[in-house]
């Protein structure tokens, strides 16, 4: 159901306003529809008759011993200073309603608890003033001492005799359910646990010119950000511009960290694209159905959704599933379309599993379940730059930038083939950095890095991105494709009106070698057939 204010009651419940009172202001405005009971023995009643909680506790989760790693990986290169990493608020959606909730995905990658744990929580690395001697600190895996002690900051669950537990539709227990205990989530991720009452004290302790400096991830969460920015000046720590140099190094760094992934996260990837390969099973399934509903695109995207939603959290991002020309639009989220026979459909969707991680597949799809010859060339033109794409990765010494390089190699030669290059301009010319007229037909790049956000680590500097060479552990996109507008007169007739692109989600093996995630995603222009064909059969 949708939100509703605390104890609904009946206009004639409400005290009568009196004419002495000052005007209402617009935030109180929310509660005028109902009211809390507010007497003793109302809450004396409600806090009763309830059975115990369950006993003991939970156990570590699998995700706590690699999160620490991260920590102490990210600990050390911010020797001496405090990094603030929150989870985030909750965001309104309209009035008393908010979004699902979904955490930074700097905090969860270095908090390890998935999901949507939890508004408002913030994550504080507290430098060791002892380089870890400090009691309850053991030296790291590798021998070296820990720089930080981890500390979650949360609102913890109330008891039921408190307001709180009834009369909070944000955090009440019988408005969102039962929340955790401090112990509980000890328990689990393997840190110490605090009250988010607490922070503003932990955050000033010792801080100052000097001694301890303060990082925040701002972006995460305004009013924790606010907050670090007040503590500064009362410390005498950098103020505006300064500031922000400061946080935005943590940013960074905190991007650059998930370059590359651990063998847990691999795993977590490994079940996001299996849910995703299930999603795109019904999605096809759909098919019959889509082609005879005025808004065909959204019956793929909601078999999808629905498979997501069961699987995994949801989706990792918001599905594209363009029939026809709409494949052309890149970012077609729309999907308000009609899904019509002879069509092509672009289908580019991940689920995003329990943990966060986010798988990112695209293929494009025959409606009924068989290329025409105009599509198979184009198809295998985009499959054959993939390939070239993947080849190149899997090579000594290959950068990150040279993926892209090696899949336009092949759709520049295929344009020139095609006669599309401009007059007298060949598949070379156009490589060349003072050409590039074959990224008139595939204007993104061919990869991106992929894990907790299906653009992953963005904020990482070029030289760590781009420039770098592949290395183990790291876990990309290849996604090349052509997109030839129906209005687009340097296209041959046949061919416009068509976009195609194949997406495989890959990672870098120990032994430099490149492995397809999605290799049970079939791909070729006989694998698609066959599993459309036999779905829609």
């Amino acid at each position: 159901m949708a939100s509703t204010s605390p104890a609904d009651t009946h206009p004639s419940d409400e005290a009568p306003a009196s004419s002495q009172e000052a005007p209402q202001s617009l935030a109180a405005r929310g509660s005028n529809r109902s009211r809390q009971p507010d007497n003793q023995a109302f809450r004396d009643f409600i806090g009763s008759g309830w059975g115990p909680r369950p006993e003991g506790l939970p156990a570590r989760s699998e995700a706590a011993p690699w999160a620490a790693a991260r920590r102490e990986a990210l600990g050390r290169l911010f020797p001496g200073e405090r990094l603030v990493l929150p989870a985030g608020a909750l965001k309104v959606r309209n009035n008393d309603c908010d979004y699902r909730f979904r955490p930074h995905s700097a905090f969860a990658h270095l908090a390890g608890t998935g999901t949507d744990f939890e508004p408002d929580a913030v994550l504080v690395l507290d430098p060791l003033t002892s380089q870890g001697q400090d009691a309850g600190c053991s030296d790291n895996a590798d021998g070296a001492a820990p720089t930080h002690e981890a500390v979650l900051y949360f609102r913890p669950r109330a008891s039921r005799s408190s307001q709180e537990f009834y009369g909070d539709p944000r955090y009440g227990e019988l408005w969102v359910g039962v929340r955790p205990s401090l112990e509980e989530v000890e328990s689990s991720t393997g840190m110490r646990c605090a009250h988010i009452d607490s922070l503003p004290d932990a955050l000033a302790k010792d801080a100052g010119p000097g001694a301890v400096r303060l990082r925040v991830v701002a972006e995460a969460d305004e009013s924790v950000t606010a907050l670090v920015a007040t503590t500064r000046q009362q410390v005498g720590l950098e103020t505006g511009e300064a500031a922000a140099e400061v946080d935005a190094g943590l940013a960074e760094a905190a991007s650059e960290l998930r370059l590359v992934k651990d063998p847990w996260e691999i795993d977590q990837l490994r079940a996001a694209v299996a849910a995703t390969k299930a999603g795109f099973d019904d999605l096809i399934r759909s098919i019959p159905r889509a082609r005879g509903h005025w808004r065909g695109e959204r019956v793929l995207e909601g078999a999808f959704g629905a498979k997501a939603r069961e699987e995994g959290n949801g989706l990792g991002y918001d599905t594209i599933a363009a029939a026809g020309n709409h494949a052309n639009t890149l970012h077609w989220i729309n999907n308000d379309g009609a899904v019509e026979p002879g069509q092509l459909v672009l289908v580019d969707a991940g689920v995003e599993v329990d943990s966060l991680y986010t798988a990112d597949v695209t293929r494009t799809i025959p409606v009924d379940g068989r290329f025409t010859e105009a599509q198979r060339r184009i198809y295998q033109a985009v499959l054959d730059a993939a390939d070239a794409a993947f080849a190149r990765a899997g090579t000594p010494g290959c950068r990150f930038k040279d993926v892209h390089a090696a899949a336009m190699e092949v759709i520049a030669a295929r344009l020139e083939e095609w006669g599309m290059l401009p007059e007298g301009v060949s598949a070379a010319d156009s490589l060349a950095p003072e050409g590039q007229y074959h990224r008139r037909w595939m204007v993104h790049g061919t990869s991106h890095h992929l894990g907790l956000d299906v653009h992953d680590c963005a904020q990482a500097r070029r030289e760590m991105y781009m420039e770098a060479e592949l290395r183990p552990g790291m876990c990309f996109t290849i996604e090349p494709g052509l997109y030839f507008r129906e209005d687009d007169l340097l296209v041959p007739a046949e061919m416009r009106g068509t976009g195609v692109r194949i997406e495989d989600d890959v990672v870098v093996r120990e032994d430099g070698s490149v492995e397809r995630l999605t290799q049970d995603v079939p791909r070729t222009v006989e694998e698609v057939e066959a599993w459309v064909s036999g779905l829609i059969a």
